[in-house]
């Protein structure tokens, strides 16, 4: 029995990482979204309260190269992890947002229920590589989260948070000044 889930284990992490390459460089090379200066003519001349909801997030998903290269770059990345063992967890971490943003996308957008379909998919087997690692991730977790006792007095305590709220007024004063120095 564990060889046959070490075997579906492995078959998810390839399905996932050989899908989820194309659509990443499907995007860097051109193949998604309605870029700026190659939307289709009929969408280009259609005012922007008639277009459908489906070239008007292809539409604004192609507005920015920077985006583009993030969202394909990240597919990538995050699926090339899937391919050893000691990133693959680290890869389900990257595309689990991803594939989560693309189902609610392909949702409310109503982008392409086969889309939405291999997104649920992929996702599914992501959650599948975690259940199968799960002792990893666990430890991992629990080291991630552990805290070390230092032995400290109520008083101590009181003025380490008074720091903290002072800071936490001294950023947000920061914050604002950027945001109106830099413009909203």
């Amino acid at each position: 029995m564990k060889q046959h889930l070490w075997i579906l284990e492995r078959t998810c992490r390839i399905y996932v990482w050989s899908k989820i390459w194309i659509y990443g460089i499907g995007k860097i090379v051109g193949g998604q979204f309605h870029r700026t200066g190659h939307i289709p003519e009929e969408i280009a001349k259609t005012p922007i309260a008639e277009v459908g909801s489906f070239d008007l997030a292809w539409t604004f998903f192609g507005y920015s190269e920077g985006y583009i290269w993030f969202i394909g770059l990240s597919q990538i990345v995050g699926g090339g992890l899937l391919l050893f063992n000691k990133t693959k967890i680290v890869g389900v971490g990257i595309l689990i947002p991803i594939l989560l943003n693309i189902i609610v996308v392909d949702f409310f957008f109503e982008i392409s229920n086969g889309a939405m379909l291999s997104a649920i998919v992929y996702f599914l087997m992501c959650c599948y590589i975690l259940y199968y690692n799960k002792k990893q991730l666990i430890a991992a977790v629990k080291r991630i989260l552990e805290t070390s006792k230092v032995s400290r007095t109520k008083k101590r305590i009181w003025i380490g948070y008074g720091f903290v709220i002072l800071f936490v007024g001294l950023l947000t004063v920061v914050e604002v000044f950027l945001i109106n120095w830099v413009g909203r």
